[in-house]
């Protein structure tokens, strides 16, 4: 089973914003990652969530920025693949359509047509995600003979963050930069004891370090439903309390991150 579609709303209209997160929420193939009326601050969203798919609006009005300066600025920042971008619009321009798609637009939803609706909106995006994905594994850097080791790093980056998504384990745990380091650090095969590694990068205790990862892991174990836990963590636990020590859980998906790069 696949993961979700990951999207970035670009939208300056509140109550748009609230039927398109209704939408969202009432499917498990697409899930919101972030949500912002200003065009700079998406393209920072970019970088550090690297969604699959942008609902752009052009029109900002109440935000800052515009979907126009948005699409072209995203031209100059590095991202593992280039997501699918659907414009959403008032705005009826011929002109206007035209360099959208000159500058990366792949669909344009003019918000007046009789039969548009943010609910449309998102079941024509699911209906396209095998084409998404498809396109995106085309642009994957590992297919590539040019990969840097900062596009290989920024790739191996983006796999990590999705699967801790998955079990609920998200940027505001203090272990879950703890996480993603030690599982890059055992699927590049470090040989050293990993909470060292990360303590001394940190200037932390190993202690500390290692109780960061466990808290998180904790967390997710007690908090996420167990059957939607268990399609994403297949190893088994040996813990008596049920839930992956450190050790099983980085190892688990650094050897996942090997077998699927």
């Amino acid at each position: 089973m696949n993961r979700p579609l990951h999207v970035l709303l670009i939208e300056d209209d509140q109550d748009v914003c609230q039927r398109f997160k209704d939408a969202i929420d009432d499917r498990e193939d697409i899930t919101l990652v972030g949500s912002t009326n200003n065009s700079y601050h998406a393209l920072e969203l970019m970088q550090k969530d690297t969604p699959d798919v942008v609902i752009l609006d052009l029109e900002l009005h109440y935000g800052k920025g515009n979907g126009l300066l948005f699409l072209k600025e995203l031209q100059n920042i590095s991202t593992p693949f280039s997501p699918y971008i659907l414009i959403t619009t008032n705005n009826s321009s011929p002109t206007t359509y035209q360099y959208t798609r000159e500058n990366g637009a792949d669909f344009i939803m003019y918000k007046h047509q009789c039969d548009y609706s943010e609910t449309k909106v998102i079941e024509f995006l699911c209906t396209m995600s095998s084409v998404i994905r498809y396109n995106q594994k085309r642009q994957n850097p590992l297919y590539a003979t040019s990969e840097t080791s900062l596009q290989r790093k920024q790739r191996l980056k983006h796999i990590v963050s999705q699967e801790l998504d998955n079990v609920g384990i998200n940027p505001k745990f203090l272990g879950y930069q703890y996480l993603i380091d030690a599982i890059l650090l055992i699927a590049n095969d470090a040989s050293s004891n990993i909470t060292v590694s990360l303590a001394k990068k940190y200037g932390k205790s190993s202690a500390s370090v290692e109780r960061g990862i466990q808290n998180a892991i904790n967390y997710a174990w007690n908090t996420m439903d167990i059957d939607e836990l268990l399609l994403h963590y297949t190893a088994k636990i040996r813990s008596s309390k049920g839930v992956p020590t450190v050790n099983e859980f980085v190892f688990y998906y650094a050897n996942k991150l090997k077998n699927e790069c």
